[in-house]
């Protein structure tokens, strides 16, 4: 009896210290960056200041996370057109907010929903990148962090939601090389309560322009999706656009004197 109690005891406490280990996972802590090392959080990668995406002299993607619940991630990837070859996009995005690691060893990533960018670069739809307003909160099923037998350095492997495994990641920094844990570009600047479900910020378009444009909110607003919003339409684009305009204008005068 005392042997079976002194037992339970035992898986009693490795299963705590196990999950004391899965909410902490002080391992997890760093900057990671895939092997081009190119993609780095962090100011080099995103400017809050200027509200611009830098882009990286190769593709790549990094992540950052703090001992104290914070994260921070940056992509750069290249979508090739398998028709148009000379038709590549070039799509950076970059997240931050907070993390969460559940007792099953499952991540859980909460972006703050006024910081997330992403910009779109397509040679063949336009001159000027199109940039977005982005928010994708993230799960994956497991993380392990162990040491690379061929480079001798620490390597994290992230497992996306469905189990499927991302490029593998080495730690570049520690501590995390990442921008202020906080909200960096409030759309509420003045503190006063935007009306539920949109708001108004002051934007900057691909040519330079300045633009007041509205945040429609989803209508499910807590929808797992990516959410995009404030497209800064291309130069080129409004220029077809008003040439299309002008040419029904001019063939409607027409077929009236007719």
């Amino acid at each position: 009896m005392l042997a079976a109690f002194s037992l339970l005891l035992f898986l009693f406490f490795a299963q705590l210290t196990s999950l004391v280990t899965a909410l902490s996972a002080p391992r997890l802590t760093g900057t990671w960056t895939t092997k081009s090392k190119k993609v780095l959080t962090g100011p080099g990668f995103y400017d809050p200041i200027k509200d611009r995406l830098k882009e990286p002299s190769h593709t790549g993607i990094s992540y950052s996370f703090t001992d104290d619940g914070f994260y921070e991630e940056a992509h750069f990837r290249a979508v090739a057109n398998p028709t148009r070859p000379d038709c590549t996009k070039g799509i950076m995005q970059f997240q931050h907010g907070t993390f969460k690691l559940e007792a099953n060893g499952s991540l859980i990533l909460t972006p703050f929903a006024a910081d997330g960018r992403q910009l779109v670069s397509n040679p063949c739809a336009g001159k000027n990148a199109a940039y977005y307003r982005y928010v994708q909160p993230e799960v994956f099923e497991r993380y392990e962090v162990l040491t690379d037998p061929f480079h001798n350095v620490q390597r994290l492997n992230l497992y996306k939601f469905d189990g499927s495994p991302m490029q593998p990641m080495y730690l570049a920094f520690k501590p995390p090389q990442m921008l202020p844990t906080r909200t960096l570009n409030p759309t509420d600047q003045l503190g006063n309560a935007a009306a539920p479900g949109r708001s108004k910020r002051r934007a900057k378009r691909s040519d330079g322009t300045d633009a007041e444009e509205e945040d429609l909110e989803t209508l499910n607003r807590n929808a797992f999706v990516k959410r995009r919003a404030d497209q800064y339409e291309s130069t080129a684009m409004n220029r077809l656009w008003w040439l299309g305009v002008i040419m029904t204008s001019v063939g409607g005068v027409a077929l009236i004197y007719k």
